[in-house]
């Protein structure tokens, strides 16, 4: 067009490179070839016409936060005539309709954390993972701890709920493993912590977590409940830790493991291998984070009890055996997540397994038999219709054994014999390999013989050896003597 400022149509063509033709055609029409493009019309009728303004528009704006499938439902529902082949095409005007006429969206807005500033933690629960101790189910969640900066992670298997001691715990190990503390330490809401709880015992946990965060340097914060994205750094590390652990237990070929500790070991080597890919950034995050103090603080929880003539104390809902020569003391608990710690004054008398309540809220037992079978042994009788029966038994093969001896000989004699099973197990420490015994006895279809079982655990008689001492004639005294005077 340039060019035919000073030329005509057929030198200023072939001077661009075009026929004459098509110089003249540009001259009649300068649009470009899109530009004369027709739009696009509908290809068939709108399967939507009649109801669009009439019906949709109106349940749209009345509930804004209809899903498009509830409405394509409700159109169906009213007009049975409309296909399922229209529901994608409601979706999509609905989408367009939206963008222009809806109503505003919470905006996510992006954060830097610099590095020393903050630390997150969190639980989350690892029930689909399906663990199993020696067999048996494992209900437990996971506290988790990490750096955004940097990425550093720490998890610590929980038994119980989210309570400030596992908390606590958890947060405690995780800074004394990263060699630092960070500024801030964000959760959730603790309200998970204080549920269920009366105005003092809420008031006295917030100020045991303000205490421990005082402990450390670090100041408090939380996001607004039920806003979860504002905790998003570890909310979303929780998907990548549980698909790590899944994978892992799947080259494992087993989700069984011998104890508690073996498992708390593997998921330790989990997260170390993604801390050793975060090596660098780990070190430079290190360097902005403030000393660890000088000592731990206590990360547990001291309630005093006393002992029952049961030879037992209730705490949390859960009946506790104690060695029964401490019948009538009180005694100092520590509560830490998976143990108890039982103190006589100063002096440590006892550890315990922690218990939890049964879910249909009745009370829970943790039942050592040692402490109460020499009782037992005077009175046989009262295991008929003990309480915690069923706990006392340290294996199921005890149990099986029972009720096996109860269908055979009797309630008195089925007592008696599984109270010197139990004394027998207690006595010579062979509470595995009777069990074992009971159980080859029960599969061969006869009841537990408690004299053959004594004798075949009793310790083997061994021959003393023989020694023989040859004393060495007084004389040589006199000998020794005479030497050591001619020395001097």
């Amino acid at each position: 067009m340039n060019l035919r400022r000073n030329h005509s149509p057929a030198i200023a063509g072939a001077k661009a490179g075009f026929s004459t033709s098509a110089a003249y055609r540009f001259e009649k029409d300068p649009r470009l070839p899109t530009q004369k493009k027709a739009p696009r019309e509908r290809r068939r009728a709108d399967p939507f016409t009649g109801v669009w303004e009439n019906e949709v528009l109106p349940m749209l704006k009345a509930a804004p936060g209809l899903r498009p499938i509830a409405v394509f439902e409700e159109l169906c529902r009213r007009h049975p005539e409309l296909g399922s082949g229209t529901r994608r095409t409601l979706e999509r005007r609905i989408r367009a309709w939206r963008a222009v006429n809806g109503p505003d969206r919470e905006v996510i807005f992006r954060q830097e954390h610099p590095p020393g500033r903050m630390g997150l933690s969190d639980f989350t629960e690892v029930a689909d993972l399906g663990i199993t101790i020696a067999g048996q189910l494992l209900d437990c969640r996971l506290y988790h701890f990490r750096l955004p900066f940097s990425g550093f992670e720490h998890a610590h298997v929980v038994l119980g709920g989210e309570s400030f001691v596992a908390l606590a715990e958890g947060l405690q190990n995780a800074l004394w493993s990263l060699g630092g503390v960070p500024e801030q330490h964000r959760s959730d809401s603790l309200s998970a912590a204080f549920r269920n709880l009366g105005a003092d015992a809420k008031e006295d946990l917030t100020t045991r977590y303000e205490a421990f965060c005082g402990h450390y340097g670090m100041t408090p914060t939380r996001n607004n409940p039920g806003v979860s994205h504002e905790n998003g750094s570890i909310e979303s590390a929780h998907g990548h830790l549980k698909r790590a652990l899944a994978d892992a237990l799947l080259l494992r070929a087993s989700r069984d493991f011998d104890d508690l500790p073996a498992w708390r070991g593997f998921v330790d080597e989990i997260v170390g291998r993604g801390n050793a890919r975060n090596a660098k950034r780990i070190d430079q995050e290190r360097m902005a984070l403030k000393k660890l103090p000088v000592r731990k603080t206590a990360d547990y929880e001291e309630v005093n009890v006393d002992v029952t003539t049961s030879s037992a104390f209730t705490l949390r809902k859960v009946f506790y055996s104690v060695p029964s020569r401490l019948i009538g003391h009180r005694l100092r608990v520590r509560l830490y997540d998976d143990r108890l710690e039982c103190f006589q004054g100063a002096t440590h008398i006892v550890t315990l397994r922690r218990g939890r309540a049964q879910p249909n809220g009745k009370h829970g037992h943790v039942i050592d038999y040692r402490h109460v079978i020499h009782s037992l042994r005077r009175k046989p009788m009262a295991l008929l219709n003990l309480v915690y029966r069923d706990q006392l038994f340290p294996r199921r093969a005890y149990a099986l054994a029972f009720d096996a001896l109860l269908a055979g000989i009797g309630e008195r004699p089925a007592c008696r014999a599984m109270v010197g099973l139990l004394a027998l197990a207690h006595e010579r420490t062979c509470e595995a390999e009777l069990a074992v015994a009971l159980q080859a006895v029960l599969d061969d279809g006869v009841l537990p013989d408690l004299k053959a079982l004594i004798e075949r655990f009793r310790p083997k008689r061994m021959a003393l050896p023989v020694v023989v001492v040859t004393l060495p004639s007084l004389a040589i005294y006199d000998q020794i003597a005479a030497a050591v005077g001619e020395a001097a």
